[in-house]
């Protein structure tokens, strides 16, 4: 790990306060806020002003958990992010997505019209900043403007914390068998 999670001992009230804005207090200590975030709130000024965003892509958003879920884990295997994979794997798990389900949208593959457009919407926001007009013409046909515009910044902001996780060597909270 290059910036391993900020020890227990040297959580000040400064940490407390930005996990504060996501996190009820029982799990405002490192191993509660699990790796990421112990990691993240190396800079608390950052940290409390980025997890109410985040906060709203997983809580909030106009995007189902199943959408969600489909975009991240796409995110994560193109990112080879093994930190968001596993943790999206348990998240797309408990929202009943299957094992075939999850690996085939690491593959960028689904049974329907939607999740399909998804994942490849995944895949031109990765490799070209954009979405095509086809691909955005089919997810037009499912999905409204605020859903779509959630859609974008949710594999923005995933993309953007693979890229963080994988340059600090954030690594999973468990391990899981299955792999990235």
């Amino acid at each position: 790990m290059r910036l391993p999670p900020l020890p227990g001992e040297q959580w000040t009230e400064v940490e407390h306060a930005a996990l504060g804005v996501l996190l009820p207090e029982h799990l405002i200590n490192p191993r509660g806020a699990g790796n990421a975030l112990a990691t993240l709130v190396r800079n608390p000024r950052l940290t409390k002003r980025f997890l109410p965003f985040s906060g709203y892509l997983m809580m909030r958003s106009t995007l189902s958990p199943r959408l969600r879920e489909l975009a991240v884990l796409r995110i994560a295997r193109l990112r080879g992010c093994a930190y968001e994979w596993t943790e999206h794997v348990k998240l797309a798990t408990d929202i009943g997505l299957s094992e075939d389900e999850i690996e085939a949208a690491g593959r960028g593959e689904a049974a329907d019209e939607l999740e399909s457009a998804v994942l490849r919407a995944v895949g031109e926001l990765d490799g070209d900043s954009t979405v095509s007009d086809a691909t955005w013409a089919l997810l037009g046909k499912h999905l409204d403007e605020r859903q779509l515009i959630d859609l974008v910044f949710t594999v923005g902001t995933y993309a953007m914390l693979a890229m963080a996780f994988n340059t600090f060597g954030v690594e999973p909270d468990e391990p899981t068998d299955r792999q990235l």
